[in-house]
């Protein structure tokens, strides 16, 4: 019995390094950004997504993920914001800027990021979870400073969404695919597609999966002001969310570019990531 159990433990740990080997596999942890960026307009599914993509940094696996969140990087698309500042400090503490309330300071603080990564011989992975207006405009700036730069190379735009690139203006949707690595992975929306399906019509028992108490703040926060502000003053209703369900589906690029695509849907999610 005991031979076993060492026999057992040994597999155990090697599955577990083979797997975080294996997930890594396009982010390098020791030096690249991870920039997750979003739209919050007008759909509440964004507040669900920051909840989810805080789930994953506060797992041992990620939690020295070199990562920055942006609020407010919306397109061209009609309605109203989601304002959510109090969730985002919440998520993110001092790890994140508000476009909403200054593009041009949060694209400032961006750029410094961005070129303080570069230097140290990281690449940028932008989880698009919104328009690519944004990063339009940073990227612009950056070439500016550093024309001899191979963005292609370099900076990495991760898009799951045709809505997303159908309100993000022509110019700049143009721009990101023809001057950066721009990706286009299959719809988080939906399952069984390529890409996890993190948009559940049902209730998920997250809460017996998710027991820090930090992160159940996170969740309530999130579910809180999501239902606070879907479908109201003009904005997008969820049905998924109003119906009690959740809707994270815009972690697909997150999970996409840390290796985390084989997960199935959000009660997989949930599974991999109790804490």
């Amino acid at each position: 019995m005991r031979v076993c159990s060492v026999v057992i433990l040994l597999c155990g740990f090697w599955w577990g390094t083979f797997r975080i080997c294996a997930q890594n596999t396009r982010f390098d942890p020791d030096k690249d950004l991870l920039l997750a960026q979003f739209d919050c307009k007008t759909d509440v599914d964004d507040l669900h997504t920051v909840a989810a993509l805080a789930t994953v940094l506060n797992h041992p696996d990620y939690r020295n993920v070199n990562y920055y969140a942006v609020a407010g990087t919306y397109g061209i698309q009609k309605g109203r914001y989601v304002p959510a500042n109090e969730l985002f400090q919440l998520a993110f503490n001092n790890r994140w800027s508000s476009a909403h309330e200054d593009e041009n300071l949060t694209a400032q603080k961006i750029l410094s990021i961005v070129e303080r990564t570069l230097k140290k011989g990281g690449d940028i992975w932008v989880a698009e979870a919104g328009q690519s207006d944004f990063s339009a405009q940073w990227i612009r700036t950056l070439l500016a400073l550093q024309p001899q730069l191979s963005p292609k190379k370099r900076i990495h735009i991760i898009q799951h969404s045709d809505w997303n690139e159908e309100v993000t203006s022509p110019e700049n949707l143009q721009f990101v695919k023809e001057t950066t690595d721009y990706r286009k992975i299959p719809d988080g929306n939906a399952r069984g597609n390529g890409s996890p399906g993190f948009r559940s019509e049902e209730k998920i028992d997250w809460e017996h999966r998710i027991t820090d108490p930090k992160l159940r703040k996170i969740w309530e926060t999130a579910l809180r002001i999501g239902n606070q502000y879907n479908g109201k003053e003009g904005r997008y209703l969820n049905t998924a969310i109003a119906g009690g369900g959740l809707d994270f589906s815009d972690l697909v690029e997150t999970c996409y570019i840390l290796g985390l695509d084989d997960l199935k849907d959000a009660n997989a999610f949930f599974v991999f990531f109790a804490q």
